[in-house]
């Protein structure tokens, strides 16, 4: 057994919490629930799984309930997950190595989110900061927590072979009543602690869980004019969503000016494949042809497709538009299985 305990807070979980459990049980880690105030069977289910289950008061603050959970762990290494993310991949062996090279170090999970685009469901990945030793770091922030050093020094991090599955389904009124919720902590986090980039960003994204585009376009540009670390995960999120927001929003001569950020970010796929979205909505079509095939060069992206067959698809898109169908063939046969290429192959056949 590892000398891991897996911490989580959970309140009305009882869709998620037990497929989340299930697949920790192989692992053997250590279990603690911390239940915030549940009426629905979160705690009974929880009981069935977890080595213990807490119950804390809630306060409005993520922070004080996570550090509270790592408090009630038996082993200083601890992992802080969500009752909607399922365990996919793990490697135990890698993962006791980690550890014993990083002491004071945070690991870095991935966690695969699902999305639809075009009709069609992909999958955003992401590395997040999850595991790490209590005697060094701790959560600080009262909403959309991060973990911090307890001496006040900059975290280092290291990656880790642990994948979850984020399920992460809401119902919209359930959304809209989290982000609403949310909205309220992040303001007075704004207001107590001033101006900060992630903030800005974690603002912008529960503007777009609200549907208001016009707001979370607003507060990723007030994030991104001050000076944030273009290497910071939330960063990258942050410039390559502005701009996602700013084709929602049809202002494409604003999301040209994301050409200044070129060379921060030239070498992910995500954001060349942004501009390539952005070069085809201003009908630049030979500029837009050429980032989507340099999308197709990169190995680092967090949306899967950007640098394969999303990319191809848009191009083929492009010389179907232009009437080269030949071309437009060939690129669609590039996307493989991608459902909305195949489509096109087929009624390109039948014309």
């Amino acid at each position: 057994m590892l000398p891991i305990s897996v911490c989580m807070i959970a309140k009305n979980e009882d869709n998620h919490i037990e497929e989340c459990l299930k697949r920790l049980k192989p692992c053997k880690f250590e279990v603690i629930v911390v239940d915030t105030g549940s009426v629905d069977r979160t705690v009974e289910i929880a009981q069935r799984y977890a080595d213990r289950v807490f119950h804390f008061a809630w306060c409005n603050d993520f922070s004080a309930a996570r550090n509270f959970s790592v408090q009630q762990a038996s082993n200083d290494w601890v992992l802080v997950i969500d009752c909607d993310e399922y365990l996919e991949n793990v490697n135990l062996a890698e993962l006791e190595e980690a550890i014993d090279r990083n002491s004071r170090a945070v690991g870095m999970i991935v966690r695969n989110n699902p999305y639809s685009i075009q009709g069609v469901r992909s999958v955003m990945s992401e590395r997040i900061a999850r595991l790490f030793n209590r005697r060094y770091c701790h959560f600080e922030g009262i909403i959309h927590e991060q973990v911090c050093a307890l001496d006040g020094r900059e975290i280092e991090t290291f990656q880790i072979p642990l994948t979850f599955y984020h399920e992460g389904y809401v119902s919209e009124s359930g959304k809209r009543m989290r982000a609403t919720r949310n909205l309220e902590l992040l303001l007075h986090d704004l207001e107590t602690k001033g101006p900060s980039p992630y903030i800005y960003f974690q603002l912008g994204q529960n503007y777009v869980s609200l549907n208001d585009l016009e707001k979370a376009a607003q507060y990723y540009q007030k994030g991104l004019a001050m000076d944030a670390d273009p290497a910071s995960a939330f960063v990258q999120s942050m410039v390559e969503t502005y701009g996602y927001c700013l084709i929602e929003l049809a202002k494409y001569d604003v999301a040209m000016t994301l050409q200044d950020r070129y060379e921060q970010f030239s070498d992910r796929a995500d954001f060349i494949y942004l501009m390539g979205v952005i070069y085809m909505k201003k009908g630049i079509y030979d500029k837009a042809i050429e980032e989507f095939q340099k999308a197709t060069t990169l190995s680092s992206c967090s949306r899967r497709g950007v640098n394969s067959y999303r990319a191809n698809y848009n191009i083929a898109s492009i010389y179907e538009s232009m009437g080269k169908l030949e071309d437009a063939r060939s690129y669609y046969k590039k996307c493989g299985d991608y459902t909305p290429a195949l489509r096109r192959l087929k009624e390109l056949s039948a014309s």
